[in-house]
């Protein structure tokens, strides 16, 4: 099943988006009711759905995902990545949170943010929580499903932290509408068990600028889940980026610049098209 959240006709509402991709009906009833029913197996019989459809293309897509707890980010979680670097790998997990208010469509304009001059690309699978229950045997029972993510990264601003205090994270992750997800959730009965591997591609202007799998994780989804969860607490409707393969624009130095459009892929998910606005 594919789960979108879009706005048409000045109302926003999640609808299940047929097999063509072309229409959707409307899911009845709040998020947080219908999704845990979807995350345990109910199947789309415990969705109440409109009768009738909404062409898609009349649908304006919006970030699959509700006002959060959480917008969980691993990093450093792809040797090659890190290898780009020259970073040697790492021994946990490392996560951090981004800000709600940096999320966008899967066709929306990035805003360029106004502090940065090296604006960088990483396209990443994204879990999404569906149910506040979490069993750290089983965490991928928790998983409503995955989506596409472009983390968009200011680099300078990402180094700028003060001497002994380390990166900030959140001046490099944060920025205002900055962040592309979507186009929708595809529940994850759609995938094999565990993590899923998938390739991930991102092009700028067309050029191929990252092209690897998310079966390359050092850590997979459900230990990634697990390291968060022991620290603070999923709630149904929180989204975990899960980090990027090679190829980002801070290794090559070919920064995102305004006008660029960029596509950030995922296999069996979709495209993100995001042109960055001045």
């Amino acid at each position: 099943m594919r789960l979108a959240r879009v706005k048409f006709e000045n109302r926003i509402f999640w609808g299940l988006v047929s097999k063509d991709a072309k229409s959707l009906r409307e899911i009845k009833g709040k998020f947080h009711d219908w999704a845990p029913l979807l995350t345990r197996g109910e199947g789309q019989e415990s969705l109440d759905l409109s009768s009738d459809s909404t062409p898609l293309f009349n649908c304006h897509f919006l970030p699959p995902i509700e006002p959060v707890n959480q917008v969980v980010v691993a990093g450093a979680n792809y040797s090659k990545h890190l290898a780009e670097f020259g970073v040697e790998p790492v021994v946990k997990p490392v996560a951090f949170l981004k800000s709600y208010g940096a999320m966008i469509g899967a066709n929306d304009d990035i805003q360029y943010p106004p502090l940065t001059e090296k604006l960088d690309h990483e396209v990443e699978l994204v879990a999404v929580i569906g149910d506040d229950k979490v069993d750290s045997e089983n965490p991928y029972n928790c998983v409503l499903g995955y989506t596409a993510g472009n983390d968009v990264s200011a680099r300078d601003l990402q180094r700028d932290g003060s001497p002994k205090i380390g990166m900030d994270l959140f001046a490099a992750k944060s920025q205002d509408r900055s962040t592309g997800l979507g186009p929708w959730i595809v529940t994850k009965d759609e995938f094999p068990e565990g993590s899923p591997s998938l390739r991930l591609t991102l092009k700028v202007n067309g050029e191929l600028r990252q092209d690897g799998s998310s079966g390359e994780m050092t850590w997979g989804v459900g230990e990634l889940i697990n390291y968060v969860q022991a620290i603070s607490s999923f709630r149904c409707g929180d989204i975990l980026f899960t980090g990027t393969p090679s190829g980002v624009a801070d290794a090559s130095g070919k920064y995102i610049q305004r006008g660029d459009l960029i596509e950030a892929e995922v296999e069996n998910i979709g495209v993100l098209r995001n042109k960055v606005s001045g």
